[in-house]
């Protein structure tokens, strides 16, 4: 299933001006995505079982920064939990209901993370 194309960012970030004193080295890209310190970032912890076939999850919501460290931080998750799960659409997905042993190993890291629902 192809993804829908949601902003310019999707369509490769191309804008179009007509104004004549437009600079473009002020809207140029300047490398990589701003990094938050751990302790600047609130992450929410969520649990779901809707559309897994009823498996449960628990869900990494809130992270900002480059998806390389969001990476790192879901592979130290999985690793620490001893379960599967994925990385994507900046959410951390874990395998199982292991909402209290995340947020103990996200605040040992320095996060903010609260519970949220059930």
């Amino acid at each position: 299933m192809a993804k829908k194309k949601l902003g310019l960012e999707d369509l490769g970030g191309f804008v179009f001006s007509t104004n004549d004193d437009f600079d473009e080295s002020e809207y140029t890209e300047g490398g990589s995505q701003e990094e938050l310190a751990p302790k600047d970032q609130q992450l929410e912890a969520h649990f779901s079982n809707k559309g897994r076939g009823g498996k449960t999850v628990t869900i990494i919501k809130g992270y900002e920064g480059p998806d390389e460290d969001l990476i790192a931080l879901g592979k130290l998750l999985k690793k620490k939990c001893g379960v599967g799960g994925s990385t994507k659409d900046g959410e951390i997905i874990i395998q199982g209901d292991d909402r209290e042993k995340i947020m103990q190993i996200l605040k040992k890291e320095g996060y903010n993370v609260k519970r949220v629902g059930g």
